[in-house]
């Protein structure tokens, strides 16, 4: 798990802090934003999902796509699950002609990573009915979003459990087909939360 293609990697800092300005050090603290960015490419490194968490990672779209593209090249032959380039920890899997990429800093712990980017892909194969592959996805973008809120809020990461978040989402987890109706549901209900929130 540990293989990966190594570019640029960084250190993890694992010294103590020697006096109170290094402990404002913002390197070094402990932080619940772990997740950078959130993509999904197709086979020819297009983008079909992305979210960005952090403002300053690759502000311009021109930025996130060299990003995206940069990494698609160093990733789409590797057997790998794990990368290191420009800084970043990136962890990533592939299915048919999807690449699914979870982002993290290089401090950030993989294992972690990894199961956001698990609970993506089981979630995402779920409503899918195990069919994880571009046409699907694209019939399905509504609760692909839908999915990734769930597990990751502003690089938070909310929840890595699949079942938890596919009851979140009212997907019916035994059925084997998604109904209509849950999605119109699932709309509605964020429509009336959003309503509630702008009349508080």
């Amino acid at each position: 798990m540990r293989g990966g293609v190594t570019a640029q990697r960084c250190p993890r800092q694992h010294t103590e802090p020697k006096s109170a300005s290094a402990m404002d050090s913002a390197s070094l603290e402990p932080s619940l934003y772990t997740v950078k960015a959130v993509f999904i490419l197709d086979n020819d490194g297009n983008r079909l999902l992305s979210k960005y968490y952090d403002p300053e990672l690759y502000p311009s779209m021109k930025e996130q796509r060299n990003f995206e593209k940069n990494i698609f090249n160093k990733t789409h032959k590797a057997d790998n699950e794990i990368a290191f380039l420009e800084g970043m920890t990136i962890v990533y899997k592939s299915s048919i002609d999807l690449f699914l990429y979870v982002v993290g800093s290089c401090q950030e712990n993989e294992l972690m990573l990894m199961s956001v980017l698990n609970c993506l892909f089981d979630c995402l194969s779920q409503i899918l009915r195990k069919n994880v592959e571009r046409r699907c996805f694209l019939e399905n973008m509504e609760g692909a979003f839908l999915i990734v809120d769930e597990i990751i809020d502003g690089g938070v990461i909310l929840e890595s459990d699949a079942q938890q978040v596919l009851q979140k989402v009212n997907y019916r987890v035994d059925e084997s087909s998604l109904s209509e109706q849950s999605v119109a549901q699932v709309l509605q209900s964020a429509k009336e939360q959003i309503k509630w929130s702008i009349l508080k």
